[in-house]
């Protein structure tokens, strides 16, 4: 999905909020059917009897008939989306649509005529009911059928297109995700996600000082939350732009891109522990847990399975760092620091987090084989024997 920042006018801006209130509404509604069903009830309403009741409500109800029934529609086509990724067991259950949280609709069915170039810089695109809206044309605008309108927490609207075709070659990148490196390619590449500026992060740091001073529910904490919450939002902003950018990219360049298999949510977990047991090294794991979250591992996965649907392969990360790419040597010794690789059995030496990418990139699950072969991969070994390839191994 590629996407662009949305200039609308105030009346636009108005407009798109209703879209997004009704196809929250409709989203909610629906998820409160399948909450109240029981097996003895019946199966759950599917996509088409929710279709019919949502043109009963729209024939009792104005405020539902004065929106578009596409994007109404849309939104009970996403829901009956997510539930059949439940049962397929690759998806949570879908929750509750929160105002000021989830803000958005989608819009199917684009003709070419829906999006026209205005000049080098802008164009415009067509929503239903509210007209045609400027958009900043920083990138090529993909021929896609469909895309997405959000609205994020500092109020800056989005336009999302859909997927990106495979280039068609049969290439294949690795991406290993670090903190010292954002995300490194099997190719040799070394990307950094920005963040906030020395000078910035200076500002910020003074802001806090001074809201943890003021008064509680008093106006200068309130002016002190709002200066923060722009730097927070500059932040956010760098980021997702720098995930938006790499993603896009990989989607056009490889047709399989592989990444590790990274529990996030568990690994930037707090450690602070209970009061009956108190964790250890507190401060130091909740400074490891910023640099995950500032480094985008999550939403770089997700933009790329948004816009490489099925091309995105995720493969277990136990011993990627440690197995040499050159000679499948499996030693601890290997990783000699956070940026250094040295197999101690060919004596291949370069970037570890390149020499991960590599190993990603090949797909070689170290864990697939079993307890006892795992055991007898990790010992020593002479410099002329190498472990057999561990792709497809029972």
């Amino acid at each position: 999905m590629s996407r662009y920042r949305l200039y609308p006018t105030p009346e636009q801006a108005a407009g798109m909020e209703t879209h997004c209130e009704q196809a929250r509404f409709v989203w909610n509604l629906a998820r409160e059917q399948h909450r109240w069903y029981r097996r003895w009830k019946g199966p759950a309403p599917n996509y088409f009897v929710q279709a019919r009741q949502l043109t009963e409500a729209r024939a009792e109800f104005d405020w539902l008939a004065r929106g578009s029934i596409i994007i109404q529609q849309q939104a009970l086509k996403d829901f009956a989306t997510a539930m059949a990724n439940f049962f397929a067991g690759t998806h949570r259950h879908p929750g509750f649509r929160k105002k000021g949280r989830h803000e958005g609709f989608r819009v199917v069915a684009v003709k070419p005529s829906n999006v026209r170039r205005v000049n080098r810089r802008w164009s415009e695109v067509r929503v239903p009911k509210v007209g045609w809206v400027r958009f900043r044309r920083s990138r090529a605008v993909p021929d896609a059928r469909s895309y997405r309108v959000t609205l994020d927490r500092s109020g800056r609207w989005h336009l999302g297109f859909a997927a990106i075709p495979a280039p068609g070659t049969g290439s294949v990148v690795g991406v290993d995700r670090g903190v010292a490196v954002s995300a490194a390619l099997s190719t040799g590449e070394l990307l950094s996600c920005p963040g906030l500026r020395s000078k910035e992060a200076e500002r910020l740091r003074r802001l806090q000082r001074r809201l943890a001073r003021a008064k509680p529910k008093s106006n200068r904490r309130a002016k002190l939350n709002v200066r923060i919450g722009r730097l927070r939002a500059r932040e956010v902003g760098r980021r997702k732009d720098w995930a938006e950018k790499i993603s896009t990219g990989l989607a056009r360049r490889f047709d399989v891109i592989r990444v590790e298999d990274l529990r996030i949510r568990n690994m930037a977990r707090s450690a602070k522990g209970t009061v009956v047991e108190p964790g250890r090294n507190v401060r130091q794991k909740a400074g490891l847990n910023r640099r995950i979250l500032a480094h985008g591992w999550g939403v770089l996965v997700q933009r790329l399975e948004e816009k490489a649907p099925g091309r995105v392969e995720k493969v277990n990360p136990v011993f990627t760092s440690q197995r040499c790419s050159a000679c499948a040597h499996v030693a601890r010794e290997n990783r000699e620091s956070q940026a250094v690789f040295r197999c101690a059995a060919c004596g291949y030496a370069g970037n570890a987090d390149v020499n991960a990418a590599r190993n990603i990139a090949a797909g070689h699950a170290v864990t697939a084989l079993g307890r006892r072969r795992v055991a007898e991969a990790c010992e020593p070994r002479t410099p002329h024997e190498a472990p057999p390839l561990l792709v497809g191994v029972e």
